[in-house]
């Protein structure tokens, strides 16, 4: 059925972690509701918002290294992941 999409371990583990990060954003929107907060971003943004900002972002990183760079994808993982904790900490 799935043959058509090339699914590999790593495929599976990003749509995975996707799949988990918004289950966690429900439940947390549902038991611990929040008020939108203004950060560095300058409009009001929850978690959500922050956690969309930081997907996108981490998109933009990736693709500027596979043009810009290229070679391991450990260095722009380790940028992602530091955008994404300074958009949860400042936005």
């Amino acid at each position: 059925m799935l043959d058509w999409m090339a699914w590999t371990w790593q495929t599976a583990l990003f749509f995975g972690f996707i799949a988990s990060m918004l289950i966690i954003l429900t439940l947390l929107a549902v038991f611990r509701p929040e008020t939108p907060r203004v950060g560095i971003l300058r409009f009001p943004t929850t978690r959500g918002d922050r956690f969309f900002v930081s997907l996108i972002g981490s998109g933009f990183i990736f693709v500027l290294w596979m043009r810009f760079g290229g070679g391991a994808l450990w260095y722009p993982l380790g940028l992602a992941v530091l955008y994404g904790i300074g958009i949860f900490t400042f936005a």
